[in-house]
């Protein structure tokens, strides 16, 4: 199983469980994850951007048996951003970056965003833009945030072809015309982790295709048994379960490399 949505460090406001290094592996490992793909909760609101990337490479390489595949925080807002973009490819070596506009304070038709996809399409990245991280109604009150509005990233997606980008956190937000015009609009991916309602994975199927659906947990913000049930509830085909779980998301590793 390959899980496209987990955080390593610490939420800025509350300790999780399994928000410790050597927990959060076993855990993933006893669920059946044999790859995870891992962003850092430092990148949040941390300005030495540089740093975060660094600590979630080595944690992720300390593991030793690649588990956990990083993806590295840019923030198009702060100075030199171009270089941490650099460092996650050329020193790193990271497969994709993790982005989170509403955080960092940029729309999706910042120019600045802009020139971030371009250069991550260039660099043959695999671009994930969280949505959100936590539902509002939970939110400290001095840390209020807004969803991602994603409406202006269609156009950006039929502008770049061979850009992928997957988005985190976004099923609780998205309505299903928006799911099916992002699909529509270029390589976009869903993954499931805010999917919700009896059958939910059913009923995205239907504006989703198959392919462009992924496995996430958003570990350990939520439960990863949570993500699990939501495979196990729906009525999916052996075929579908295996798509969703694994076989997708390889597949969109291996284009990007």
């Amino acid at each position: 199983m390959i899980d496209v949505n987990v955080n390593l460090s610490h939420w800025p406001t509350r300790r999780l469980p399994f928000d410790e290094l050597t927990q959060l592996v076993q855990k993933l490992k006893e669920a059946g994850v044999t790859q995870a793909w891992a962003g850092s909760f430092d990148g949040l609101l941390h300005k030495d951007v540089a740093a975060v990337n660094s600590r979630l490479a080595e944690a992720c390489a300390s593991t030793g048996d690649g588990l956990l595949l990083p993806f590295g925080s840019v923030n198009p807002t702060l100075p030199d951003w171009q270089d941490d973009l650099r460092r996650c490819v050329e020193v790193h070596k990271m497969p994709g970056i993790r982005l989170h506009p509403n955080y960092h304070g940029y729309t999706l038709d910042d120019s600045r965003f802009i020139e971030l996809l371009d250069l991550a399409s260039k660099a043959a990245l695999v671009v994930q833009i969280a949505v959100k991280m936590e539902d509002e109604r939970t939110q400290h009150p001095l840390l209020r945030v807004e969803a991602v509005d994603t409406t202006p990233l269609a156009a950006q997606l039929a502008a770049r072809p061979q850009l992928r980008v997957v988005l985190l956190n976004a099923l609780r937000t998205l309505r299903a015309d928006a799911i099916s015009q992002l699909a529509a609009a270029g390589q976009v991916y869903f993954e499931i982790s805010m999917q919700e309602g009896v059958g939910g994975i059913t009923t995205l199927l239907e504006h989703a295709p198959l392919d462009r659906v992924l496995f996430g947990s958003h570990f350990p913000f939520f439960y990863l048994e949570s993500a699990l049930l939501k495979l196990r509830e729906s009525e999916l085909a052996r075929f579908q379960i295996d798509a969703i779980s694994r076989e997708s998301a390889a597949r969109l590793l291996n284009l990007a490399e």
